[in-house]
């Protein structure tokens, strides 16, 4: 991108009531962001969707002053522009309809070619998290995957912290500016980040940690890769934001079960109860749904026990399962004779004795 490109598309981004759809819609139209504002409004709301209030404070002189300044700011500190129409930009996230116009990167991230996970989670992480985040990277490591998260305490950090250690390169989206970290305590981790991998942000230099930038950052931890991990959460919670978000793009998610008392686990639970998530419980879960392929030696998922004690609608859709192999929810239901909650609830049930596993597209298959 040329200069007065870039300034054009900081302008655009800094514009209030323009978001990256309406942002897209109108460089769609005209060509390039610059092109925009050669342009009269009159010319624009012609555009269909494009209404007055967006285009209030397209001609605003303070916009392109700010976006002078902040690209100053970006030359001066060696801050990488990735444009969403680049050869560069994450392919994954250039799929979702909401992600930025204009991203900042630093550090030494290589998306060519890699396997992509977002992992997130509680930031009061318990030693349960903390031992399946050790596991987890451990087993899956042998696939060189590139590890995604938000920087923060908690889960974030415990799962960037392990992949530095196993060599994985790894990625922080960040809620503010490249001008500054939050929590400013994991400034002793940017070296190592920036080592083999880096930050991404959508955020200006100007920008704060405030609530809701944590909130639009989310959607770009889940649209940077193929599935989302959730390793705990509590009932409510950003990392439960962050897995919808993933759902509406159509990208898979995974939870981690545990104890249906235990506070940070009651989350990833509610996720998977609600078919909002496939059961986690070991880096060959992921493997296998996501059919990554190695020549490698991998963890091998739990095997189904002997002789496990079914009761009879579990048996009966066992058998079915043996017969006809990998079925749809709604064709278990039927061929059963069973109504769907109860089909729902009992296939959750056979999931966690070992018996079944759920497959991409709401299948199911005996194991």
């Amino acid at each position: 991108m040329t200069t007065t490109e870039i300034i054009a598309t900081l302008r655009l981004q800094n514009i209030p009531n323009i978001g990256s759809v309406t942002a897209k819609k109108l460089i769609a139209h005209c060509g390039s962001s610059a092109a925009i504002f050669e342009l009269k409004r009159a010319q624009l709301l012609k555009i269909d969707g494009i209404g007055f209030l967006k285009l209030k404070n397209l001609y605003d002189g303070a916009h392109l002053e700010a976006a002078q300044a902040e690209y100053e700011f970006i030359v001066n500190h060696n801050i990488e522009t990735v444009y969403f129409m680049d050869p560069g930009y994450p392919n994954y996230l250039k799929h979702a309809i909401d992600a930025p116009i204009l991203l900042f990167k630093r550090g030494n991230i290589n998306l060519e070619g890699r396997k992509i996970i977002s992992v997130v989670g509680t930031r009061k992480i318990t030693s349960y998290g903390t031992a399946f985040c050790e596991k987890f990277i451990e087993d899956i490591a042998p696939l060189n995957p590139i590890i995604v998260s938000g920087f923060a305490y908690g889960v974030d950090i415990c799962i960037q912290k392990e992949a530095i250690k196993h060599g994985l390169q790894t990625i922080g989206c960040l809620a503010h500016g490249l001008n500054q970290i939050y929590p400013k305590t994991h400034s002793k981790y940017i070296v190592d980040v920036e080592k083999n991998g880096g930050f991404f942000t959508e955020f200006w230099s100007s920008s704060t940690p405030e609530r809701e930038n944590f909130l639009k950052r989310n959607r770009i931890i889940a649209g940077l890769s193929e599935a989302t991990v959730v390793i705990e959460s509590a009932e409510k919670g950003g990392s439960l934001v962050t897995a919808d978000i993933a759902n509406s793009y159509n990208r898979d998610v995974f939870a981690v079960p545990g104890r249906a008392q235990d506070k940070y686990s009651i989350g990833c639970n509610n996720l998977i109860k609600q078919q909002k998530a496939h059961m986690l419980t070991s880096a060959a879960d992921l493997i296998y749904l996501l059919d990554w392929q190695t020549t490698q030696k991998l963890p091998q998922a739990t095997q189904k026990q002997l002789f496990i004690e079914f009761t009879e609608i579990e048996q009966q859709i066992y058998d079915f399962l043996q017969v006809e192999g990998k079925q749809l929810l709604d064709t278990i239901a039927l061929s059963c004779k069973l109504p769907i909650f109860k089909t729902s609830s009992t296939l959750l049930h056979m999931e966690m004795k070992g018996a079944i596993r759920p497959l991409p597209g709401k299948l199911y298959e005996a194991i």
